[in-house]
């Protein structure tokens, strides 16, 4: 469920419009082109996390596969663009929850920070349980709205005629030709981030590689029904033309297409879904930011205090500082600073590149130790040539960004941070003494 609710983010309620907008029913095979790269990417976090389970994950997978250095990069990378998030997504449901109830947003950040962190700090099942529910709650929204979806489609709820492919084909499938199509995989390329986060988690659960397994194998039936499934129902029932960024409930394309139904207080409803899709988001990523830099410094590549667990082996000191860090961030954001923070969201927004990126090489790095260690439970697919081809898919989408002025900005501040990261990566090998490009034996 973890897998499942990260998957299903405040941008699938608010963002889905802006890649329709821009390739309008053949946003389509965007999603296909992003959901099989992320598909292909827990292919090879099943094969390798199956046969070492980890906090750390794949940052631990690029310490095994490519060097010291890739897995302090790798470890660091990840941990500054959650941290980065972390903010945006509080104060994006403080905003909400502040209206409802008529005060300044801080104070519902700040309550939301304190009680998340709580969760956090509380014994590992109490927080499973309680992102559970979470996600269910998404799992049922979605679904309704799918069924509802369809009966509007198919003319099947009272008042309603068929539409059938009316609105869908009206322009055409393709009305802004291949560039539309390329500037919606622009748009949402990184749809399905977050999901590596049922990597970290799987190391904590009490069967791993079962866990994991049953993960992955879902992966491909999520993002089909969940994300395919609700572009295909607003694509057949909203024109692309009246579609863009929502910067509110009222303007999510889910919100029109429930009014379209006639669903009484859509809007209000949809509010109340985004606040928990962000406010799911933030616990998901404090719990993965944490395991991260308990890992880290578990590897001697973080400062050995967050290795600190509680009773429960929960790493309770590593939990606190990114509550802390979540706080400051909420008040860069109430501030707006200027470049650090402008900095951080920006490198965030490509960082995911980077990541999935030292996953593929990673695994093609280690399929063969994996083989002769263990039987594998999960194997990526026509090995090495998927992971070739995902590799390639991802130098294309870098490619793109460089087209797009806000995307080639996020681009070359990931790139700047990664540079950072890997010069500090071979400093901290050196100085304690081990070879920077040195990988970490397998046992």
């Amino acid at each position: 469920m973890m897998g499942l609710g990260s998957t299903i983010g405040a941008g699938l309620f608010l963002g889905t419009g802006v890649g329709i907008s821009a390739a309008g029913p053949a946003v389509l095979l965007a999603y296909v082109i992003a959901g099989f790269l992320a598909i292909l990417v827990m292919q090879m976090l099943g094969e390798m996390g199956t046969v070492i389970p980890a906090s750390g994950s794949f940052s631990e997978y690029a310490e095994h596969g490519i060097g010291r250095w890739a897995g302090f990069t790798q470890g660091w990378i990840y941990w500054l663009a959650t941290v980065a998030v972390l903010g945006a997504e509080i104060t994006g449901a403080a905003g909400f929850i502040g209206s409802w109830f008529n005060v300044s947003p801080w104070i519902p950040a700040a309550v939301c920070v304190v009680l998340f962190g709580i969760i956090n700090l509380l014994r590992v099942r109490s927080f499973g349980e309680f992102e559970y529910w979470f996600a269910l709650i998404k799992v049922i929204v979605i679904v309704a709205f799918l069924i509802i979806g369809a009966l509007l489609i198919l003319g099947l709820l009272p008042g309603h005629s068929f539409i059938g492919t009316s609105v869908f084909l009206e322009d055409g499938f393709m009305p802004n030709g291949l560039g539309g199509v390329a500037a919606g995989l622009l748009a949402v390329a990184f749809a399905f981030g977050g999901i590596e986060v049922v990597a970290i988690a799987s190391a904590e659960s009490e069967d791993p590689e079962k866990s994991l397994v049953n993960a992955v194998r879902s992966t491909i039936l999520r993002i089909s029904v969940f994300y395919l499934g609700s572009v295909i129902v607003i694509t057949f029932l909203l024109p692309y033309s009246i579609l863009g960024d929502a910067s509110t409930a009222a303007e999510s394309p889910f919100t029109m297409v429930l009014e379209r139904a006639g669903i009484p207080g859509a809007a209000g409803i949809m509010e109340v879904v985004i606040v928990l899709a962000l406010l799911s988001a933030f616990n998901s990523q404090i719990y993965a930011s944490s395991r991260m830099m308990h890992s880290l410094a578990s590897r001697g590549e973080a400062p050995r205090i967050f290795t600190t667990t509680n009773k429960d082996g929960v790493p309770a000191t590593a939990i606190a500082l990114s509550v802390l860090l979540s706080a400051v961030m909420v008040v860069l954001n109430y501030a707006d600073t200027g470049w650090l923070l402008t900095f951080m969201l920006n490198a965030a927004g490509a960082s995911l590149l980077i990541v999935w990126v030292l996953i593929a090489v990673s695994q093609l790095r280690l399929r063969r130790q994996l083989e002769a260690l263990h039987p594998l439970p999960i194997r990526m697919w026509a090995y090495p040539y998927l992971t070739w081809f995902a590799l390639a898919l991802f130098a294309g989408i870098a490619v793109l960004m460089l087209s797009d002025a806000t995307a080639r900005t996020q681009l070359f501040s990931a790139a700047a941070m990664f540079a950072v990261l890997a010069v500090a990566g071979v400093i901290n090998a050196k100085v304690r003494g081990i070879n920077p490009t040195s990988t970490l034996p397998l046992t």
